[in-house]
């Protein structure tokens, strides 16, 4: 995909502000011949803050580290900016008052205080008929059980907010003033209906949630608003560019962009979470569906992203930091070589809460080789390569799992997301699979963000246009499975 745009092009200009769970960005994309031009214009940190007995995203950091992008990007005069589309992680949210007071900045889902709530909650309401109404994976992260621990802590902020809003929804709101919950984001929550897409009233009741912190949904490719006039004035930015809500999950707005119109192709959400799923037109809530772990989210276009969360880089992504501290950083592009030389076979299970967040990494992968009674890494490059086919080894049972699911196999897998540079995993993916792998774009997101807005401005006719135009502008590497 180009990387750049040409300073002497000024067509319309659209923004996506995207928010993972190591890092920022704001990028700027432009259609230039039916092809899709992006251009990152900043990008900064995200990190999780321990202050006290919790763990929070530093929320007031990141706004204002979108509003130096923002800036940045009115200062261009190359862009004609007409709009701001938002994507982040799931789950998480903001309570506010009713004067749009932030009460304290969000807790990260990798926070303690969700621990065995799931197994607390079930001891009211029946697992199976809560899949069938919500159809979302049981994970003790879900905004659901985030909210259920708060209720049960008696939380004071429980009673004092007056709007839940998700990340994406945070920082719409303070960008123009507006309340509203976008679908996909929410869909992250386990606190939807699945097939009336819209929110499970009776399980909120239920569990004795306030009703009024959840607002109106709206869908991918609605206006959420203008800038409020201070925002603009403050960005430099006109005030009429209006936030449009895209697939703000990150994950939705990524999957909008894969390169593909092959029906039966899964695609593989690659970052610090693996995100492994299919799209269809209604969602799945069979109790096989269950029982295998899988969840039904929003998507775009009116699609459901059936998929499984699996834990994703943030192994390995913990294991650099780890050796980085230590004062023995390595550099990816000399660990992976190293990694595809070692001949240690250990698989561990990466989805194990022994590695959710564990205080060291790389003592915790070790305990977990010699407790199973399998070869304990000694180098770095047995870390990396032990992680990188254990994450492989999970794929291949999640392709597994989803096939006993539908009525076509998967006969292809599309890598979306910064882990589709990897190719060491893409080769050990194509290997376990014995599928065809296609890695790319690295900037799913940041794409299918991008197109979205165009989508709700006019310049994209429709789904079917939007398709297209994501696969003129990326290239895919292939691998193929080597045996």
């Amino acid at each position: 995909m180009p990387a750049t745009i040409s300073n002497n092009h000024m067509g319309n200009t659209y923004l996506a502000a995207d928010f993972g769970g190591g890092s920022g960005r704001v990028m700027a994309g432009t259609l230039e011949s039916g092809r899709l031009h992006l251009e990152e214009v900043h990008r900064f940190t995200n990190r999780q803050v321990r202050l006290g007995n919790h763990v929070y995203w530093d929320f007031l950091s990141l706004f204002a580290d979108m509003k130096d992008g923002l800036r940045k990007a009115a200062a261009n005069k190359a862009y004609n900016i007409k709009s701001i589309g938002i994507d982040t992680w799931g789950v998480d949210f903001g309570l506010i008052d009713k004067d749009g007071n932030l009460l304290g900045n969000p807790v990260c889902y990798r926070d303690t205080r969700t621990d065995g709530m799931p197994e607390k909650l079930f001891r009211q309401i029946d697992r199976s008929k809560h899949y069938v109404s919500t159809g979302i994976q049981v994970m003790s992260i879900n905004t659901l059980f985030q909210l259920y621990s708060m209720k049960l802590a008696d939380d004071v902020r429980l009673c004092t907010a007056n709007r839940l809003l998700f990340m994406p929804d945070l920082f719409s709101f303070y960008l123009t003033g507006v309340f509203n919950n976008e679908y996909s984001i929410a869909s992250t929550s386990e606190l939807l209906d699945a097939r009336r897409r819209d929110w499970d009233w009776e399980l909120i009741r239920q569990i004795g949630l306030p009703e009024h912190l959840f607002g109106k949904l709206v869908m991918p490719g609605t206006v959420r608003g203008k800038l409020l006039p201070e925002v603009a004035q403050e960005t430099g930015l006109d005030d009429e560019v209006e936030v449009i809500a895209v697939g703000s999950h990150d994950t939705a707005s990524a999957v909008a962009a894969v390169p593909s119109s092959e029906s039966a192709k899964a695609f593989l959400s690659s970052g610090t979470w693996s995100l492994f799923g299919i799209e269809t037109d209604e969602p799945i809530l069979t109790e096989e569906a269950r029982l295998a772990g899988f969840t039904n989210e929003g998507g775009v276009g009116g699609k459901i992203r059936f998929l499984q969360n699996i834990t994703g880089l943030w192994i390995l992504q913990r294991l650099m930091a780890e050796w980085e501290t230590r004062g023995e950083g390595v550099a990816f592009d000399v660990i992976l070589p190293q990694a595809a030389q070692s001949g240690i076979d250990s698989v561990i299970d990466v989805d194990s809460a022994d590695f959710l967040n564990p205080v060291c990494m790389e003592e915790a992968i070790a305990l977990y080789c010699h407790t199973h009674g399998m070869s304990v890494p000694h180098t770095k490059a047995d870390y990396v390569r032990v992680t990188l086919q254990s994450l492989a080894a999970r794929y291949k049972k999640a392709v597994e799992l989803m096939n006993s699911c539908l009525n076509t196999p998967v006969k292809q897998l599309h890598i979306i997301g910064g882990g589709s540079r990897n190719a060491l995993l893409n080769q050990l993916t194509a290997d376990a699979l014995g599928i065809p792998v296609y890695a790319g774009p690295v900037e799913a997101t940041a794409i299918g963000n991008i197109l979205m807005q165009a989508l709700a401005k006019g310049d994209i006719r429709d789904m079917q246009e939007l398709k297209q135009i994501a696969i003129r502008s990326a290239e895919p590497i292939i691998y193929y499975p080597k045996h």
